[in-house]
């Protein structure tokens, strides 16, 4: 980076705190500016009452090199901070998939057989497209949806595991997700060595997962934190920036699209366009106390349909010492947000005493519903997305921006890294 000296990051979640980092690291003046009074953008920690809950539960697995990477270099105990588990998506009454350790593929081709409840057919059927995912390189017609690549498959196969996995990897329903994205998360989570496709669940609140220890690392390393602080202009000067009139060699806008949108309507509208056309999707988080609750296994799948919102139960006792606090997740969840989050805490409630009903020591009481209305960019096909490359000096970064993965903690992180990659 010949030319950049200082760099102003616009955004404190987990894209803006992967650029500042790696902007420190490379030598280069810090100030980050963050428009809310604490960091973590739509993964942090939320005060309700007194009791530490997360805006929503975010899992990580094994192929995520880049996240934990980040979370090392600022001083997180991975092996502490985070739960490893071979990939299980299993629900209460005993059926799922359940990989056990070792290489993914042979994991994943041995727990399909194990599988409970599937017809010998309907295994086959799933082994037999999975090769050939496989020896077409996991690729795709792009104008395919995840419901049009899996159209063939057997009702079981498609309800009890590829339709969970592709709202809880995309936050978009089948019919609506993009198949090439799909797939892609695929072959990263069976391809990319053993231990990829492992699920990280988190022990700690999501504050003190990245955005608390980074906070630190940051500053003990002379970089500029501004919380409460929203950033009213980004404006050329020569071949410098002017953000609310502070001078910076260059800027990273790592702020939501619609903030981006804004900051460059003037100096970039086709940019700022592109960015403000991207649809969203929520999603929905129900916590709920039950004294004596321990469900079988920290993460669980529910069966979800049109009365059922939830597609998967946390129990934060077990990860996190939040003793009988469940966390019920409903992604993809814009048709409960129109019904209300009375109604859909109601019904979720309800939901979780028919399938949970043997492991609660009591009846469940809600504690809290959080909606992230802007959780994720809906993840369709051909969707174009925002490149990183804005202007001379100038760049992006987030889950939103242009890249292989759907809007998830790691395709922030490398955002963040390829965008102080893009200033030199």
């Amino acid at each position: 980076m010949p030319f950049a000296h200082s760099v102003a990051v616009i955004g404190g979640g987990w894209a803006g705190l992967a650029a500042a980092t790696s902007a420190t690291a490379a030598g280069l003046r810090v100030s980050v500016h963050e428009m809310a009074p604490q960091l973590g953008g739509r993964a942090r920690t939320i005060d309700s009452h007194g009791l530490p809950l997360d805006n929503g539960q975010h899992i990580l697995i094994g192929a995520y090199t880049e996240t934990l990477a980040l979370m090392r270099t600022v001083g997180v105990d991975v092996s502490q901070a985070l739960l490893r588990t071979p990939l299980r998506i299993c629900y209460p009454e005993g059926s799922g998939l359940q990989m056990r350790p070792g290489a993914p593929v042979l994991a994943f081709l041995a727990a399909v057989a194990r599988y409970p409840g599937w017809s010998l057919s309907a295994k086959a059927a799933l082994l037999s497209t999975a090769s050939r995912w496989a020896l077409t390189g996991f690729r795709c017609d792009e104008t395919w949806t995840v419901e049009r690549l899996a159209s063939h498959l057997p009702p079981a196969v498609r309800q009890d595991l590829l339709e969970p996995l592709c709202v809880a990897a995309l936050n978009t329903p089948a019919n609506q997700a993009s198949a090439t994205v799909f797939l892609r998360v695929l072959r990263d989570a069976l391809f990319s060595g053993p231990g990829s496709a492992d699920l990280l669940l988190p022990r700690l609140r999501l504050g003190e997962l990245l955005p608390d220890p980074a906070a630190r690392w940051l500053a003990q390393a002379g970089a500029k934190l501004h919380l409460s602080r929203r950033v009213e202009s980004v404006q050329p000067e020569g071949t410098a920036w002017r953000v609310d009139g502070e001078r910076f060699d260059a800027v990273v806008l790592a702020c939501s699209a619609a903030e981006a949108a804004r900051l460059t309507a003037d100096v970039a509208p086709d940019w700022a366009a592109q960015a403000r056309s991207l649809q969203y999707e929520p999603i929905i988080t129900v916590y709920a106390r039950a004294s004596g609750v321990r469900l079988p296994d920290p993460m669980m799948a529910l069966h979800a349909d049109a009365a059922r919102p939830a597609q998967f139960a946390f129990d934060l006792g077990a990860l996190c010492g939040l003793d009988g606090l469940l966390a019920f997740v409903i992604s993809g969840a814009a048709a409960w947000v129109g019904r209300g989050s009375d109604v859909t805490q109601t019904a979720t409630l309800a939901q979780a005493q028919q399938a949970l009903g043997s492991h609660l020591g009591s009846e469940l009481v809600a504690v809290r519903c959080v909606t992230e209305k802007r959780a994720t960019f809906l993840c369709t096909p051909g969707l174009q997305r925002p490149p990183t490359r804005i202007l001379p000096g100038l760049v992006a970064a987030g889950d939103f921006i242009d890249g292989p993965y759907p809007a998830t903690l790691e395709g922030a992180v490398r955002s963040g890294h390829l965008a102080v990659e893009a200033l030199s």
